[in-house]
């Protein structure tokens, strides 16, 4: 049995056009950790193709295929499978879009896995080998991450990625954002793989520098003490996610700093309070931003903070005192967002009951394409002064002041910097080429009436 599992090209690394080139792509977990649960009385050969990387081979010969998907790589998932299923090979899918919209994604496969798929994914090989596959997979309430295999890392073609030193120590997140698709797709109960599972998987490989790509790895803060505790005899550097509250635990922060941390990526989301709370993380306080941001340097801790636009109360100021706070606080590498309702999100299901979502096209739920009606701007002004906030941001003078109020990573910061300057700069040349911005006529449920964004096959 042949098996080819493909992570369909999403809007932000393209194989071919792409704003982010291959070599600026960490290697997926996904892919990797599917392989590893094939189970070995198959005896089955596995393919893994990312199209963040390379092109898909239409007329590959496979017995199936399985593919991970999400919102903005959806429609080119049913595109593929379509192609394939015309072939007369099956296909399977899953990932965060199938776990938020098993419904749209049914008729597009043979079969469909929602939730984790760490005991699904086998159950539905052996039956697929006995020739009994069912067409929907859904995750046991009981899921536990003990004692899984290592994710197969070394089949990841390694040098066309900037890392596949990638791991993971939890999933899902306590917290229930609005905007947020892991409550929508996985609940606000974490799971946790066992401490010392996680260190034997960094120790197989030995790798100077590691990262996280757990949605919040400090979810809860005992798991995450005994994590870093053990991980301060391998000596390696690690970037990874958290959120703000962990300026809030000096013990935790410094332990974090001890472990090998060197960089943290943190949704500050909005400077204004409104914004927060409505969208359910009123535990960042925007006037406790700057003092975070000092606290991480001292440990030497680099931050990624991360900014959306268009919420309720964003007004078209926004753009700029959010670019401005940015440079004046010192951010190392400030990250900005169009707020996007991803499916079946509190978000979505808000702005579908007030009549706000403009377009159920699936590949421009990207963070980077307006999507809904903003309740005090037009959608060109949000998708404008988003490019506004990138542009001032990443001037060269923007960049030397945050660099003289931060002084560490320096190497590392320069490089990172120079990459979203290209970003910021290209914004355009990538997002505006499939969708033009005309008048909307007044609609009931919109006070403020704006353009609509009309997308080419809408």
């Amino acid at each position: 049995m042949k098996i080819t599992l493909i992570s369909p090209k999403g809007p932000l690394y393209r194989h071919r056009g792409g704003i982010f080139k291959k070599n600026l792509r960490y290697a997926p977990l996904t892919l990797s950790t599917l392989a590893a649960y094939v189970p070995p009385e198959l005896n089955a050969t596995i393919e893994i193709i990312d199209e963040g990387i390379e092109d898909v081979d239409l007329n590959l010969q496979t017995d199936l295929i399985g593919m991970t998907v999400i919102t903005g790589s959806s429609i080119r998932a049913y595109e593929l499978s379509a192609h394939f299923r015309g072939r007369g090979i099956p296909v399977v899918l899953g990932g965060p879009h199938i776990t938020l919209m098993p419904e749209d994604a049914q008729p597009h496969a043979d079969a469909i896995v929602t939730g984790y798929a760490e005991d699904t994914w086998p159950q539905l090989l052996r039956d697929f080998a006995s020739g009994q596959m069912k067409p929907r997979y859904t995750m046991s309430p009981d899921l536990n991450l003990a004692n899984r295999p290592f994710p197969k890392r070394e089949m990841m073609k390694k040098q066309h990625y900037l890392t596949t030193h990638v791991f993971e120590a939890t999933r899902a997140c306590v917290h229930s954002c609005e905007f947020c698709v892991s409550p929508a797709a996985w609940g606000i109960r974490p799971y946790f793989k066992p401490v010392e599972d996680v260190i034997a998987d960094i120790k197989q490989h030995w790798a100077r520098k590691i990262i996280f790509i757990d949605l919040n790895l400090i979810s809860d803060k005992e798991y995450a003490a005994r994590l870093f505790e053990a991980m301060i005899p391998l000596k390696v550097n690690w970037f990874g996610l958290s959120t703000t509250l962990l300026g809030k635990d000096e013990a935790l922060l410094s332990l974090a700093a001890r472990s090998g941390c060197t960089g943290l990526l943190m949704g500050f989301e909005s400077i204004t309070p409104a914004n927060l709370r409505q969208s359910k993380k009123g535990f960042n306080h925007p006037d406790e931003y700057k003092e975070l941001i000092q606290k991480l340097h001292r440990y030497g801790i680099t931050l990624m903070a991360c900014f959306t636009f268009g919420m309720d109360n964003d007004t078209t100021d926004v753009f700029m005192q959010t670019a401005k706070f940015a440079i004046e606080a010192g951010i190392d590498l400030p990250r900005y967002a169009i707020v996007t309702p991803f499916p079946n999100t509190g978000l979505y299901k808000r702005l579908e009951s007030e009549g706000r979502i403009l377009t159920k096209n699936w590949e421009l739920y990207d963070a980077q394409h307006v999507v809904f009606q903003p309740k005090l701007m037009t959608p060109a002004e949000l998708y404008e002064g988003h490019e506004k906030a990138w542009k001032h941001t990443y001037s060269a003078t923007a960049m030397a002041t945050r660099y003289l109020k931060s002084r560490i990573q320096t190497p590392v910061w320069w490089i990172a910097n120079m990459g979203y300057r290209f970003y910021a700069h290209h914004l355009k040349d990538f997002y505006n080429c499939d969708w033009i911005l005309g008048q909307l006529e007044p609609q009931p449920n919109i006070e403020k009436q704006p353009d609509l964004i009309q997308l080419a096959g809408d």
